[in-house]
């Protein structure tokens, strides 16, 4: 033993039992889980945004994990189902007036005051803390406790009014049988926003296809069942006849030097005998009133009317 300076070993000294499990505390946990972002360790602030499984994110921190494409990003367990901006939902938080922050603990003398939260319930006045639990709407991302939903059952989102079902409703910080069960929510809902895009594509085609088919088929039919061909031969020689007629006419009329007016549908009509009001008549020159005698016309003195 040697009993240097006197010193007497006990038993738990020299024999190794097993080890204690280490316990972790639940006050540092909480505040771990409620007030930092589960990506970046940091403090929560806003905009806040939250995942289909129930965990806080600052919106920075998600948009900064998804931009970054380098081969050495680690991809943890918090954020390894966010593909996109899209599987997340920015959070509609209602502020705590009772929470002062770090503004009268200037000198670090101050007891922090774990139970105190940043965000609250609007409904109930609950603080969002940990000690209990609460829950968000997809559709809109308002915050709630779960107590307040409980209390007030409505289909309706409290705050804005928006229209919400129960797969709507996700709880925040869950234990891991909440997890589990989001979890399994959001693989189906993944799954049928796939189905949905896959069944969307041959639609589009038919759609793109239909116009084409529709040009092709325009108009009443004239073709006998009977002889299809010659029913077919007749039209062409119908339509080759008028183009070679209205051809002969081009050419008849270019070699006698003469420029062929276009039909036109009705024979031109003077305002002058129209059933239209006097004040009407004389705004044309045709009218009486602007036809002007020899006295009055212009010569060369005078070259212009306007003098008389």
């Amino acid at each position: 033993m040697g009993c240097d300076g006197g010193t007497i070993p006990k038993r738990h000294e020299l024999v190794k039992g097993p080890k204690k499990v280490e316990k972790v505390d639940k006050d540092a946990e909480l505040v771990a889980q409620w007030n930092y972002c589960a990506l970046s360790q940091e403090i929560l602030r806003r905009p806040v945004v939250a995942c289909e499984l129930g965990r806080l994110y600052n919106k920075d921190a998600v948009i900064e994990f998804l931009l970054d494409k380098s081969s050495g990003k680690a991809l943890g367990k918090a954020a390894s189902h966010i593909k996109s901006i899209k599987n997340v939902t920015e959070l509609r938080l209602s502020d705590n007036p009772a929470w002062e922050g770090d503004k009268g603990n200037t000198k670090g003398d101050k007891h922090d005051d774990l139970q105190r939260a940043r965000f609250i319930c609007p409904v109930v006045g609950l603080e969002m803390n940990g000690r209990h639990r609460f829950c968000f709407l997809r559709c809109c991302g308002c915050v709630f406790s779960e107590r307040a939903l409980k209390e007030i059952k409505a289909e309706v989102c409290h705050t804005c009014g928006a229209a919400f079902q129960d797969d709507d409703v996700i709880v925040l910080n869950g234990t891991k049988e909440d997890v589990e069960m989001l979890k399994s929510r959001m693989e189906e809902r993944r799954l049928r926003a796939r189905l949905g895009k896959k069944a969307k594509k041959p639609k589009a085609a038919e759609s793109v296809s239909k116009p084409d088919v529709s040009e092709e088929s325009a108009g009443p039919s004239k073709i006998k069942a009977g002889k299809p061909e010659e029913t077919s031969l007749d039209s062409r020689e119908k339509k080759i006849a008028p183009a070679s007629k209205s051809a002969a006419a081009a050419a008849n009329g270019s070699s006698s030097g003469r420029v062929g007016k276009p039909p036109c549908g009705a024979a031109k009509r003077s305002i002058a005998n129209s059933e239209e009001s006097e004040a009407y008549k004389s705004l044309f020159t045709t009218h009486s009133s602007a036809k002007r005698s020899k006295e009055e016309s212009a010569h060369w003195v005078t070259h212009t009317s306007y003098c008389f």
